[in-house]
């Protein structure tokens, strides 16, 4: 209870330092930008109507088409580029933040934290998107439990936080990381059920992306606000269960290998 109450009053002290890096990161962001925030709503909108061409008219042709398939696609989308964005980001985030390091002492894990508060803020300017194809498309919502899809949404943030603690820390000793990182997320696209139904794959298919937690977290989303069945007593145990190991693992690794980054920046 000691180091919880400490870990609180050190994050609590610097909480101005993590609002100015996100203000800081969300300007240089759009500072070049013709469109500046709109693109955060034109670039999901955009994939998405791609990705809706291509793979509802083949689901369609082949008799397999997914209900109000353009949400169900925009919210795997929304989800999983969430996780992407955050963990690439935290990745090279302790790095990048050397020279700074170096100057004042600053702890480290507030600059893997504060891209993965970053990339939340740019996930919830996208739901614009989300609700701009749920008012084009005439799609139906369930107001009544999509309130609940707060808690797969918080609990993805706690599992890409942790994730991306643990690949700040290795990235800082392997370079290289970083390449197999990205050849993983692209990999990771098709095991995340983003834009086809889990249910029409054959029951070994099925097994292996039940072992994915970024498809839990995108299904109660689309749970809650798509289905209107709220969130099953699976979904809540699963979605906990991968944040708390991803936080518990990430804040071990970081904890450990912090006191070492010096000797490779």
């Amino acid at each position: 209870m000691l180091t919880i109450k400490k870990s609180f009053a050190s994050f609590w002290k610097y909480r101005y330092l993590l609002q100015n890096l996100i203000t800081r990161d969300f300007k240089l962001k759009y500072r070049r930008s013709v469109l500046g925030v709109a693109w955060s709503v034109l670039n999901p909108l955009l994939t998405c109507l791609v990705m809706w061409a291509v793979f509802g008219s083949l689901f369609n042709a082949r008799g397999q088409g997914i209900e109000n398939f353009p949400v169900f696609l925009i919210i795997g989308q929304l989800l999983f580029n969430f996780f992407r964005e955050s963990t690439s980001m935290a990745m090279e985030s302790v790095l990048k933040n050397a020279p700074l390091l170096r100057k004042v002492y600053i702890p480290k894990y507030v600059f893997p934290l504060e891209k993965t508060c970053f990339a939340l803020v740019n996930c919830l300017f996208s739901f614009v998107a989300f609700l701009i194809v749920v008012v084009v498309t005439w799609s139906p919502v369930s107001f009544e439990t999509a309130l609940l899809a707060l808690y797969p949404l918080v609990m993805l943030f706690f599992f890409s936080l942790g994730i991306g603690l643990l690949l700040s820390a290795l990235y800082v000793f392997v370079r290289d990381i970083m390449h197999i990182w990205e050849v993983f997320c692209t990999l990771l696209v098709y095991g995340s059920a983003i834009f086809y139904d889990p249910r029409q794959m054959m029951g070994w298919v099925q097994a292996v992306i039940n072992l994915n937690p970024i498809y839990w977290y995108i299904t109660s989303f689309r749970s809650c606000v798509m289905w209107g069945e709220g969130l099953t007593a699976s979904m809540l145990l699963v979605d906990f269960l991968c944040a708390a190991v991803s936080m518990a693992l990430g804040l071990f690794v970081f904890k450990k290998t912090q006191d070492k980054f010096v000797l490779y920046m």
